[in-house]
């Protein structure tokens, strides 16, 4: 579905690996926000990290707001594996590192949006750059803003609790019980790589500013932990930009309060000085 979406905007499909898609905006129009004279090698692209299990026509609308302000979107899946044994998620941070480290993305401007899991995913690629601050410092100037909608933080509770909701939802209170066990059968493998994941984001070695979307009835997102994280980093010096809901969806605020959503990602981009978004959802 999202293939045939974004073929039919003008945007071309590049499957680079199994949970790795690159979409190429050939779109050059005033409504882009974009110069059409920018050049490939130096054109912004969204690296997109979706939530586990996300359907394809719900990623797509969020593609469908970046192709129309002048993006690429490099859309990366995360696998529940990859949590389950972070040691094949730091593989997965590495291997993410050095696609984007390649030839054909080194110029470019990047910026985040990290859904749920996938700021797993993005902390497993910083933890490979915290340990190498020097190596990565090019690719960290790169980074001009990051966002993180719904992210998955708090006790081990609210992990198991994600697990249970988007593996097996039928199951979810089964799911929950054994992936308890699981962890603390393997604490050292998996507990463990959690909290240095942890530790990790939260001296970010990203210092690019930062969008955070949040509700305050999502059980896998504690609402206390996110503020305090937003409270740490603005005391580090980084901007902090964040949207509240009392009620809303998991992953889902675009849908349940689309206006608000909108306008606070076109704020957020205008203090990046990057072109207004003209989607409509």
């Amino acid at each position: 579905m999202l293939t045939r979406i974004a073929l039919s905007r003008g945007v071309t499909t590049h499957r680079l690996s199994k949970n790795v898609t690159l979409y190429m905006n050939e779109l050059t129009s005033p409504a882009s926000g974009c110069q059409a004279q920018k050049s490939g090698d130096h054109k912004p692209l969204m690296l997109m990290l979706p939530w586990l299990g996300s359907r394809p026509q719900a990623v797509a609308k969020y593609c469908e707001i970046y192709f129309r302000t002048g993006f690429d979107v490099l859309v990366v899946e995360s696998e529940v594996k990859e949590f389950l044994w972070p040691r094949w998620g730091l593989d997965r941070g590495k291997s993410l590192l050095e696609l984007l480290h390649s030839d054909r993305f080194v110029s470019r401007p990047l910026l985040v949006h990290a859904f749920s899991i996938g700021s797993y995913t993005f902390a497993q690629l910083l933890i490979h750059i915290s340990q190498d601050r020097q190596k990565y410092q090019a690719l960290t100037e790169r980074i001009k803003g990051q966002i993180y909608d719904s992210v998955v933080v708090g006790s081990l509770d609210n992990m198991t609790t994600g697990l249970g909701k988007t593996v097996f939802p039928r199951w979810e209170r089964l799911v929950k019980q054994i992936s308890t066990l699981y962890f603390a059968i393997f604490k050292r493998q998996t507990v463990d790589y959690f909290d240095m994941g942890i530790d990790t984001v939260k001296n970010n070695p990203v210092t690019a500013p930062a969008l955070f979307f949040f509700c305050k009835n999502d059980v896998m997102s504690d609402t206390k932990t996110v503020e305090e994280l937003i409270d740490f980093w603005r005391k580090q010096g980084i901007d902090v930009m964040a949207k509240k809901w009392e009620n809303s969806t998991h992953a889902g605020h675009l849908r349940r309060h689309p206006q608000e959503y909108l306008s606070t990602l076109e704020t957020f981009f205008h203090s990046l000085h990057i072109g207004p978004l003209k989607a409509k959802m």
